[in-house]
């Protein structure tokens, strides 16, 4: 079924398709899979056909790359039944255990949505690969258990990187009580797809000579870390917990053996975690109205510590995660009360 026409944050219009119910992790996963054989099948054999991605009308010359113009869309999901997996999210993230939806619980909630964008037969990255560098959330208001929301997702904003291509995933989260309202919660997650190009355009950081997060980049030991406002111990099965209350079960998660098939040397904190734990370290100073944004610089391995400093400053509260022996950025962001 489609629905009425939307629009990305450029304005270029989108086809939107109605989804019956939320999908799960599970098949998009395996989905996603054959979607990204299917992918490097093709730029290793372009000339294939079905398998090739083709060409253009320059002979040689692969053909460009171009994001689905489709948002899907998701409407009656019911959140009465959800009390005892939100508090099980609220109590591995640290959140008080209330009846209000944190902002990491809504992005749970959506992220299937925007990733059954990223196995469409026509989305040409691969999803096994994808390197996540930043989230930007907005929640406007807060959103409570017996809500019934709708939700949406599209992909945009494909852009160059000087290890390959950019992109955003865009999730949308609104009140079905409030149809012509503005979301009430919107999340922007920004990807990494490493080996392919785009005709690059300088950004001012290029122009300047220094690249856009240099400071996360440089050598362990060279970046000077705050006084830390906390410490956090996460043991060897915190992969497989966030997993468990997100859905999300990537093997670079879960263990040892999983992610050394993925070239990690132990089991990986998932981002969002992190993430999330930095936000309820902000705690109800927040507001129920805020600005979340994180930038990831480094894996956290598990198991592991992470030293995290939560700082006030004049639009909210700044935080920075780091390992304490090397002196190595995990993450970093901003929480502003809207």
């Amino acid at each position: 079924m489609t629905a009425a026409a939307s629009a990305t944050s450029a304005g270029d219009p989108l086809r939107v398709e109605t989804l019956p119910t939320l999908p799960g992790l599970g098949g998009l996963y395996a989905r996603g899979a054959a979607a990204s054989g299917r992918i490097a099948a093709g730029r290793a054999m372009p000339g294939l056909p079905v398998i090739g991605q083709g060409r253009s009308e320059v002979e040689g010359e692969a053909a460009p790359l171009t994001l689905p113009d489709v948002a899907y869309r998701v409407t009656g999901v019911p959140t009465a039944d959800l009390a005892h997996h939100l508090h099980d999210y609220q109590r591995l993230l640290h959140e008080p255990v209330t009846d209000v939806l944190p902002a990491g619980y809504l992005h749970v909630l959506a992220f299937p949505l925007a990733t059954a964008v990223m196995v469409r037969s026509d989305f040409p990255l691969p999803l096994l690969g994808m390197v996540h560098l930043a989230n930007a959330v907005e929640l406007r208001g807060p959103v409570l258990l017996g809500d019934v929301l709708e939700v949406r997702a599209w992909a945009e904003h494909l852009r160059p990187h000087k290890r390959g291509v950019q992109v955003d995933l865009v999730a949308e989260v609104r009140r079905e009580a409030d149809p012509g309202a503005a979301p009430v919660w919107r999340g922007v997650s920004t990807y990494l797809a490493k080996g392919f190009h785009l005709p690059w355009t300088a950004s001012p950081a290029d122009e300047a000579g220094e690249p856009e997060g240099a400071e996360d980049r440089a050598p362990a030991g060279t970046w000077t870390p705050p006084l830390p406002t906390g410490r956090w111990a996460l043991g060897p099965g915190t992969g497989r917990a966030y997993g468990a209350v997100s859905g999300d079960r990537n093997p670079i998660h879960l263990s040892a053996l999983s992610a050394k098939a993925f070239g990690f040397p132990r089991a990986i904190a998932h981002g969002m975690y992190t993430a999330a734990r930095a936000l309820a370290d902000v705690g109800q100073a927040r507001g129920d109205a805020y600005r979340w944004t994180v930038e990831f610089a480094s894996p956290v391995l598990l198991p592991g510590t992470v030293d995290v400093a939560v700082t006030p400053d004049d639009d909210g509260f700044t935080y920075v995660g780091w390992h304490g022996g090397r002196r190595r950025q995990h993450f970093r962001g901003t929480v502003a009360p809207l």
